[in-house]
């Protein structure tokens, strides 16, 4: 794909960062004394992290030139380097590992939960959130809209695939953990229209689509699949529209 665009991603800076705020369980709070966490996108989580604990060691990464230029601009003090998820290893032990919505772009996460385990201090977390979301309307018409369309050929395989079964990942991380939270939460975003619902996902589940396309192509599929949208989520009673937003949230402390 192209590169992630931190300023549609900020579009929706507040909705985007509660998960990261909701991610507050004594399990991954590791004495006040953190020394590294994986954010995911421009600096908005790692802010809220920074402010909780002043006096940790603070680190992030990801694959997006473009997020981590606008991350280093609203964090300065923090060490943010471009890195891929999948291969990452800190050089010593760290207290947390820290991810917000970026493991569900990657299917061989599992695997990977088990080796950043390895790399946690004794009492150290593993703290992950990702969108659950694949059966919601706003990423079904997604598929819709591109198996009916002349190009569907082309956008082949955009769609991400499902999380695995919540069991898979309790089986997983349970015997290398002392203790284990999986929870979900379901979040309804009032947003002003269906427009905004589009532009939400632009920068995210909408962007494999979008990125093959040509200009004429993309205004088609955004033409189709905006007027699903628009069926699909009424207007309330205040004119706003809900978007409905499953994520699953996973800590696990290391013995």
């Amino acid at each position: 794909m192209a590169d992630w665009s931190a300023a549609q991603y900020l579009k929706f800076e507040d909705e985007r960062t509660r998960p990261a705020a909701d991610v507050d369980d004594p399990a991954w709070k590791v004495d006040g004394h953190l020394r590294h966490k994986i954010p995911r996108g421009p600096g908005n989580s790692t802010e809220l992290l920074v402010e909780r604990w002043p006096d940790a060691e603070v680190s992030g990464f990801d694959t997006s030139p473009d997020m981590i230029e606008k991350a280093r601009a609203r964090l300065p003090e923090v060490t943010f380097d471009l890195a891929d998820a999948s291969k990452w290893q800190p050089a010593e032990p760290v207290d947390v590992i820290f991810a917000n919505a970026v493991f569900q772009w990657l299917p061989e996460h599992p695997a990977v939960f088990q080796r950043l385990m390895g790399f946690l201090a004794p009492g150290g977390a593993l703290a992950i959130q990702m969108p659950d979301n694949l059966g919601e309307d706003s990423h079904r018409l997604m598929r819709e809209t591109a198996a009916e369309l002349p190009f569907a050929e082309k956008l082949k395989g955009a769609a991400r695939g499902p999380l695995p079964p919540v069991s898979s990942y309790y089986d997983l991380l349970s015997p290398l953990s002392d203790r284990l939270d999986i929870w979900h939460t379901i979040y309804n975003h009032p947003l002003a229209d269906a427009q905004a619902i589009v532009e939400w996902v632009k920068s995210t589940g909408l962007k494999p689509f979008l990125d093959p396309l040509d200009s004429d192509e993309r205004a088609m599929f955004l033409e189709s699949y905006t007027a699903k949208i628009a069926k699909a989520y009424p207007k309330t009673a205040s004119g706003k529209v809900l978007l409905r937003f499953p994520r699953i949230f996973i800590v696990a402390k290391r013995a």
